[in-house]
């Protein structure tokens, strides 16, 4: 019996593609090295005005955060950036000032991360559809699944805000899903400073945790976390839990990363992070919740076509 895209989901997608393709880098980014000291990253990805940008989200944040989830894995690698290429189809209907916000927002984010647009392409389509691609360089790259035993589990930031913000429209937090920032600067910092492994938060802590699974176990604990009391009483007032949304939403470009734990103070020093957890002698991902109780953390995240 033939299966429908919606029963197979996006990464047995990816899957099936990496199994017939041995030319693809399987990370955030291809990786083309250009010589024995110097690698060309790229990456792209394809927004659609219906699927990624929410009814408030403003024309000029529309072409930031197009730029942004780019940019974000280049963040995930430690890439410096190199360039942007821009590719557009917009209605016929589009008003022209509209579509002027929408590079704006995209230059915008240019200068912002101090990578230029260098061409593109424009096209018609019945909604708004943007695809990027950006290029960085790096000397070595940060994959997502070296991490080594002992090592220690961290974030650059909070996450769940972004689902916060999805589902309660509080502007405190629907601003981490209208104005998101990828975590260039970080990435380079953590690349020339020792960590083992790195990726961006933007399906989901849980499964980013499960991309980044090499074999060793992973123990997260909740209170490492520091999920606000504030953020618990607005999740339950919506009758919603609060580890679902930090666990299962996504849309956070925070970088999870792994660092020897002689490591961590080094790093202290130039960067803001909190260590959420450890890698352990298991083979599983685990989450040992402020009661003690320890539950497995489930595959979940985004996945665009569920």
């Amino acid at each position: 019996m033939e299966s429908n895209l919606s029963d197979v989901g996006e990464k047995e997608l990816i899957n099936y593609i990496l199994s017939k393709c041995n030319t693809i880098t399987p990370d955030d980014t291809a990786i083309t090295p250009l010589n024995k000291d110097l690698n060309l990253i790229s990456t792209t990805d394809l927004l659609i005005q219906s699927k990624h940008f929410p009814k408030t989200m403003s024309f000029f944040q529309m072409g930031f955060k197009a730029v942004t989830v780019n940019v974000s894995d280049l963040a995930a690698m430690g890439a410096k950036p190199l360039g942007f290429l821009l590719s557009i189809a917009i209605p016929k209907s589009l008003n022209f000032n509209d579509f002027k916000e929408i590079i704006d927002g995209v230059l915008k984010a240019c200068e912002f991360y101090e990578i230029p647009l260098i061409g593109g392409d424009t096209n018609q389509a019945e909604e708004i559809i943007i695809s990027g691609t950006a290029l960085g360089l790096n000397d070595k790259s940060l994959m997502k699944n070296t991490y080594n035993n002992n090592d220690l589990i961290a974030i650059t930031g909070d996450v769940g805000l972004a689902a916060l913000g999805f589902y309660s429209n509080n502007p405190k937090y629907l601003e981490n899903i209208l104005k998101p920032i990828a975590r260039i600067k970080e990435g380079i910092i953590l690349n020339e400073n020792g960590a083992t492994s790195c990726t961006d938060i933007t399906d989901g802590l849980g499964s980013e945790l499960h991309e980044m699974f090499n074999g060793k176990g992973m123990l997260i604990y909740e209170d490492k976390l520091e999920i606000s009391d504030e953020f618990k009483k607005i999740a339950n007032s919506l009758g919603l839990n609060y580890l679902n949304l930090v666990f299962g939403f996504g849309e956070d470009f925070e970088l999870l990363f792994t660092i020897p734990k002689d490591k961590v103070n080094q790093l202290k020093d130039k960067l803001d992070f909190k260590v959420i957890g450890e890698v352990v002698d298991s083979s599983k991902i685990n989450l040992v919740l402020s009661n003690g109780e320890i539950k497995e953390i489930p595959q979940d995240g985004y996945d665009h076509f569920l």
